[in-house]
């Protein structure tokens, strides 16, 4: 199959296109209306349809006579467990457990809020939550109490699900002191709050409302599916780094199911009965989209990994699980490889294990650089494809189709536009662009199936922020540009693009050719303040273990190498050296609150990060470089 022709297929007809990818997935009521506008002229998919996405993910297999197979495999070096669950065993669990939700009153119609560490448990959460028509809203497990109560008061759950505590790699949170605070705080109070009490030793403080988990599955009976309507809201998801009023991202049900198939077996490549893994965290939306439904609607063996690529116990842990599991693709942060590259720069670990498995690698969650994608084919050789994608897509928009045509891999491009996806290049004014011209990256509507329905209780938000920059396209926010082969170039979002004595430079480009240094494992470029020429670049970086560079030998090649490649317009004078990078713990280098610690500005530290003693770190790392204003 080509994949021109394909593409072509899907923006010429998008109707018949996606009706025949609605046919691939079983509908209780088949939808007669495969497209049409909701009351606020937005697009809908198959709203007349009616079907479950929890009967989708496991009773259809069991059906089909493959109960008996795994559907999740949970692997928790934090813990030392490595667990199997077939199709029948997850079953059972998760239609207990949504019997036990009936018998608490929950109901269609009603949310539930979802904070669990990346156990089984969380899984079956989801899946229980959708086998009754509640919408859930998984919150990241440990988000702090305030950030937890505002999405509580946003999405007004009946019943939060939460487990006694998480791991973070050498020590326990307590979940449940955290849920009791939050609800202290928030206006809406849950009826319920059920807790899975994994005995790893953790304070759970008992309050009326509390339910035990435990005793509520295996006293309840098995739930059977309620079909939905093709719109109804599966679930409600909170964009990272939110602060003050959040932003839930609203997915429909019908439309969800469809494109997460199809994603399945035209982007990823993945048949039935592989292994697939995402290493990430059912809290952030490749969590969603990639450890749970689609890898269980599309019957594969999907990997619930509770642990960290680095120190659980090493550098080694991805490539066991790989040759343990025979994972057949893997999808994870660029980061994540990053970090093992710190740690491991001659692949060492790699040599110990059999990856015969490995098909391909999927890299996604912000831009990856050429040095990282250089680093993995040179020690893996198996593709190691970067593509994009938004919570609000809710699946890939840029990608190499791996189940349609294999197409040469461009390092810096996250590759062509997905088959459904009519990408363009904007400027300023609306004017579509050329060739290799930066601008706005926006979608022609209607957007493919599966994407955002709106914002939770916000409309005009919604339309604010996503459609009425360019009438007739969603904004992403991001810019880029496409090549003459309509390879597309993500250089970041539009507030990473700083301007220099007037000229209008991607920061994304300055860490491309940063991150190229061959001492340097991670790095950021953000723009700082200056009084001549309005901002002027600043690069962070991260030094590979072991290696003995000097400060000032460092500087001098890298001020080198950007302006041999980028020009002395650049004005990249200041390279300083850090332990590590602040980030939110789905990974993303928070680049914002680096330019406004940097330029002296309020700042307010967001839940989403990692660790917020490295705020200390970074403030004094810039007082001793004389950086910004700290000189």
């Amino acid at each position: 199959m080509k994949y021109a022709d394909f593409y072509s297929d899907s923006t010429n007809n998008p109707e018949e296109f996606w009706k025949q990818q609605a046919e691939n997935i079983h509908w209780h009521s088949k939808p007669k209306t495969i497209l049409s506008k909701d009351d606020n002229d937005y697009p809908v998919w198959f709203h007349d349809g009616q079907l479950n996405v929890c009967y989708l993910a496991l009773d259809k297999h069991i059906e089909d006579g493959f109960g008996d197979q795994t559907a999740i495999i949970y692997d928790s070096p934090v813990t030392q467990t490595v667990k199997k669950y077939s199709y029948n065993e997850v079953k059972s669990e998760v239609a207990r457990l949504a019997g036990g939700m009936q018998s608490l009153g929950l109901k269609k119609g009603d949310t539930a809020v979802i904070y669990m560490p990346m156990i089984p448990q969380a899984v079956f959460a989801m899946l229980a939550c959708a086998r009754i028509g509640v919408t859930h809203s998984v919150v990241f497990g440990g988000f702090a109490p305030h950030e937890l109560a505002i999405r509580i008061d946003d999405c007004k759950p009946r019943a939060i699900i939460t487990a006694s505590s998480g791991i973070e790699v050498d020590r326990l949170i307590a979940y449940k002191p955290l849920v009791d605070e939050a609800i202290e705080l928030a206006e809406h109070k849950p009826k319920k709050v059920i807790v899975l009490n994994r005995k790893l030793g953790a304070r759970i403080p008992f309050k009326k409302y509390d339910v035990d988990y435990d005793a509520l599955v295996y006293g309840s009976e098995e739930a059977a599916c309620v079909p939905v309507e093709s719109t109804h809201p599966l679930y409600v998801l909170y964009t990272s780094g939110t602060t003050g009023k959040p932003k839930g991202i609203v997915r429909d049900t019908g439309g969800y199911a469809t494109a997460l198939k199809y994603s399945m077996k035209y982007i990823y490549g993945v048949h039935p009965d592989e292994v697939f893994w995402a290493a990430s965290d059912v809290g952030w939306v490749v969590g969603h989209s990639y450890i749970v439904y689609g890898p269980l609607i599309n019957r594969n063996a999907t990997v619930v990994f509770e642990g960290k690529p680095i120190r659980t116990p090493d550098a080694s842990t991805f490539w066991r699980v790989i040759a343990e599991h025979r994972v057949s693709v893997m999808f994870t942060a660029p980061t994540a490889i990053r970090a093992i590259k710190k740690e491991d720069p001659n692949g060492e670990f790699i040599k110990q294990y059999d990856l015969s498995c490995l098909r391909t690698q999927f890299l996604a969650g912000e831009r990856c650089d050429v040095a990282t994608l250089e680093w993995y084919r040179e020690h893996i050789p198996v593709p190691a494809i970067d593509h994009w994608w938004q919570t609000e897509s809710g699946w890939p928009m840029i990608a190499n189709m791996m189940g349609v045509e294999y197409l040469p891999i461009k390092p810096g491009s996250a590759g062509k536009a997905v088959a459904g996806y009519d990408i363009r290049i904007f400027g300023e004014n609306g004017q579509e662009l050329g060739p290799n011209e930066e601008g706005y990256v926006v979608i022609k509507l209607p957007l493919p199936p599966g994407t955002l329905m709106t914002i939770w209780n916000d409309i005009e938000r919604f339309k604010a922020g996503y459609l009425k920059k360019f009438d007739g396209y969603y904004f992403s926010g991001d810019g880029g540009f496409k090549d003459d082969e309509g390879y597309i170039y993500i250089t970041g979002r539009v507030d990473d693009v700083i301007n220099v004595a007037g000229h209008r430079l991607s920061t994304a480009e300055m860490e491309e050719i940063v991150a190229s240094h061959p001492s340097i494992a991670e790095c950021a470029v953000v723009g700082i303040e200056d009084e001549l020429k309005g901002q002027i670049p600043l690069a962070l970086a991260v030094i590979k273990s072991g290696d003995a560079i000097e400060h000032f030998q460092l500087q001098h090649e890298v001020v080198h190498l950007v302006r041999e490649q980028i020009g002395a317009v650049a004005s990249l004078k200041d390279v300083v050296i850090v332990n590590r990078l602040p980030k939110t713990r789905s990974g993303k280098i928070l680049r914002k609150l680096l330019r406004q610690i940097v330029d002296g500005v309020e700042y307010q530290i967001p839940s989403t990060i990692d660790d917020e003693a490295i705020i200390d770190e970074m403030i004094e790392v810039f007082e001793k470089s004389k950086i910004g204003s700290f000189k």
